[in-house]
């Protein structure tokens, strides 16, 4: 079986385990440059936290990679996005990226 091991933030994650009804979440990355080809749908994705953790804490089935607007991510996300306004994910994706958050995630 393949998996791949996504270092995730340690507030998105706190964030989306203190939901209730999760049935899906958005893996975003801050990078509007690069796709996502390391799993096929179904593919096992592990979730490890930044350091000094450094430990994996979830998983769930790859289902599909797409290049979105922020603003469209969050429309089809919502919270499922890992953070409770667009304002608030905006500056998580400005954090990790350091520029302009308005192009693709």
């Amino acid at each position: 079986m393949r998996f791949y091991i996504g270092i995730t933030d340690n507030q998105w994650f706190n964030f989306l385990s203190n939901l209730s009804g999760v049935d899906e979440v958005n893996f975003w990355q801050p990078n509007p440059n690069t796709s996502f080809k390391a799993l096929p749908p179904g593919g096992l994705f592990l979730f490890k936290l930044h350091s000094p953790l450094n430990y994996i804490v979830g998983g769930g089935f790859f289902a599909h990679y797409t290049s979105l607007p922020v603003s469209l991510a969050w429309d089809a996300f919502e919270k499922k996005n890992g953070a409770a306004t667009f304002d608030e994910m905006r500056e998580k994706i400005l954090k990790y990226r350091g520029k302009d958050t308005d192009k693709y995630i």
